[in-house]
């Protein structure tokens, strides 16, 4: 499976990469290589099956005393 991951990221990169290098584009090289990484780092631990706390924890917890200072029950 990481065998395909990696084809398709390669795939994504044969078909962005020239037209960015060759328009000479290097802030949007730049920012596809970030975001591109940022995509390898999360599909390759997902493919390999860790489980991935949910973001939704985190923003409840932050928020839940100002929506009840704000909404009083």
């Amino acid at each position: 499976m990481i065998f395909l991951l990696s084809l398709v990221f390669l795939g994504i990169i044969c078909l962005e990469v020239p037209p960015l290098v060759k328009n000479k584009k290097w802030r949007e090289l730049i920012a596809f290589a970030v975001f591109l990484w940022l995509g390898m780092v999360l599909a390759v631990p997902l493919v390999l099956g860790f489980d991935f706390p949910s973001p939704t924890k985190a923003i409840e917890t932050i928020f839940k005393p100002l929506a009840n200072w704000l909404i009083p029950s």
